[in-house]
């Protein structure tokens, strides 16, 4: 799999504009750690090999334990690895990334408003919506992995 092009390089501005809602996100007061568990949910969800390598190591540089990392995909089975906030979050993440088919319910939106106050849900969502758009950018273009390069 070769990368089809550089859209950093081609579209600098709107890739800044991206990264300007990145930046928001990360002082959005939402812990970094929690946001990161969500990007890389996303990352799993949507099948994005680059946004899975960047997201592991940014989740290992945080100091996450590698087996909460590798129990992700199954947090709903992981017992208590998660805490509340965490698998508040990650449903809302998935139902949110599925969204053509859950229409995102009233159960999965009670249930998140439940754990997070308005301003968190709505930043949230916005975290997830950029995760969405950066893994149609990185598979579209096809973003090639640092593990895969460093192989």
């Amino acid at each position: 799999m070769s990368k089809r092009l550089d859209y950093n390089q081609i579209a600098p501005a709107g890739a800044k504009a991206l990264g300007g809602v990145y930046g928001y996100i990360a002082q959005s007061g939402l812990p970094a750690a929690l946001t990161e568990l969500v990007y890389l949910r996303i990352s799993q969800i949507n099948n994005c090999a680059y946004c899975l390598d960047m997201h592991t190591r940014d989740l290992l540089k945080k100091g996450q334990p590698v087996e909460k990392i590798a129990l992700v995909q199954a947090w709903a089975e992981a017992g208590g690895l998660f805490d509340e906030r965490e698998r508040a979050a990650l449903a809302w993440a998935e139902s949110v990334t599925r969204v053509a088919d859950t229409g995102v319910p009233d159960e999965a939106y009670d249930a998140a408003r439940a754990i997070f106050d308005e301003r968190e849900l709505v930043d949230l969502t916005i975290a997830i919506g950029l995760m969405n758009a950066y893994n149609r950018m990185a598979i579209s273009f096809r973003n090639t992995p640092l593990a895969a390069l460093q192989s």
